[in-house]
């Protein structure tokens, strides 16, 4: 089978990340799931995911579209807080949120910056879970997480509601569409089976010798700087011993504590959060504002 192979450049602050269109083995729709998730839920979950914000009616439409399908359905907001048109942003939150679901929850992810272009919607299924999305790569930290993927173009128009906006695609194609998933759980139903989705390379640490390179992937409501530095892939700064310093902004950062309270007061100190990233904290403070660097910024750390 042909590889083909299309190279779509993100920028985040000087970081690139490859996005590539990436042909799998057949499937087997029969075994779309795990066999522990196909059990049906007595209240079928759907999460959503988008950078609609709270401002406007977007997020409470496509609530009203999902329950006038399936008065059932459990909506849960996970955020629609991403990073406005920041597909990166998107897949980095989905693939740190869902694995906390129950099986057969099916997740609404919805950053669309080309909505209304011929980029395709897609169902996914993997391992325990469903996804619906637009496919310009906004799942690519689910299929680096899953075992078994299945994916279809959704392509049957006649579970979309009528007319379709060119610009809201979110109320009236993925809403409806996981909506009524959620009742039938036929995912063949929705479209053809595709190979060609589209994924990119979430950003990695880079490793020379004793050094890491490493980049800032987002800042939380606190400040924190979340790096892309899985603290359990380096063991070797978690030694009891370990000799170290962390160069970030106008910060060097010699020491990693056990929670936040451990830190002393406006000085900057490292962490591993709760997703096992790296994190660059203030105790009580901003650490993005007292080291003066954000998202996308490096963080070089060096072992001694």
């Amino acid at each position: 089978m042909t590889n083909v192979h299309a190279e779509l450049i993100l920028t985040l602050g000087g970081v690139f990340a490859s996005v590539k269109w990436t042909q799998r083995l057949t499937f087997d729709t029969s075994a779309a799931l795990k066999p522990s998730a196909r059990k049906n839920l007595a209240r079928p979950i759907i999460t959503l995911t988008t950078d609609y914000g709270t401002g406007d009616h977007l997020v409470g439409v496509m609530k009203g579209v999902i329950l006038s399908i399936n008065p059932d359905a459990n909506i849960v907001d996970l955020t629609h807080h991403v990073l406005a048109h920041d597909i990166l942003d998107g897949a980095v939150t989905i693939a740190q949120a869902y694995s906390y679901f129950p099986p057969k929850t099916i997740h609404l992810v919805v950053v669309d910056p080309g909505v209304g272009t011929p980029r395709r919607p897609i169902l996914v299924a993997g391992d325990q879970h469903y996804f619906v999305a637009p496919d310009n790569g906004v799942l690519s930290g689910v299929y680096d997480q899953t075992e078994a993927l299945y994916v279809w173009n959704i392509t049957s128009e006649h579970y979309f509601r009528n007319p379709v906006s060119s610009t809201f695609h979110g109320r009236d194609i993925f809403a409806p569409v996981a909506a009524w998933l959620s009742k039938s759980w036929q995912t063949a139903a929705f479209g053809e089976q595709i190979e060609d989705f589209v994924r990119f390379a979430i950003p990695k640490p880079k490793v020379d010798g004793n050094t890491y390179k490493c980049i800032v992937l987002r800042v939380d409501v606190f400040g924190n700087l979340i790096t892309n530095l899985k603290a359990e892939d380096f063991p070797a700064l978690l030694a009891p011993d370990a000799k170290f310093t962390i160069r970030a902004g106008k910060a060097e950062i010699k020491k990693i504590v056990p929670t936040f309270a451990s830190g002393t007061a406006a000085e900057p100190f490292a962490i591993v959060g709760s997703s096992g990233y790296l994190e660059l904290c203030v105790n009580k403070g901003n650490a993005s504002r007292a080291l003066g660097i954000g998202r996308g910024a490096e963080v070089t750390i060096q072992v001694e």
